[in-house]
């Protein structure tokens, strides 16, 4: 028994590792990048003109995703999901 528990143990070590590993790649990917791309044609002052647009569809899809899903509860909590079974009728 002790030995399939240290098995278990080892195979979720083992997916941690390697998320780990794939995270700190695509961090240090990331800051590269970031750093790469911030000497190149204006730098991040070239960027100012899209922000409102960035933020505005942050903000947009926040908001669907808040109506949807106050739209789910709200049926689902006032009866409108429940199952109707028409021999009962």
């Amino acid at each position: 028994m002790f030995s399939r528990l240290w098995s278990d143990m080892r195979k979720h070590a083992a997916v941690f590792v390697i998320a780990f590993l794939v995270l700190a790649g695509f961090s240090l990917f990331a800051g590269w990048a970031f750093y790469a791309l911030s000497h190149v044609g204006g730098g991040w002052k070239s960027l100012l003109p899209i922000w409102p647009y960035v933020v505005g569809g942050v903000v947009m899809t926040g908001a669907l995703a808040g109506v949807l899903m106050w739209l789910a509860f709200y049926s689902a909590n006032h009866g409108y999901d429940d199952r109707i079974d028409p021999d009962d009728v």
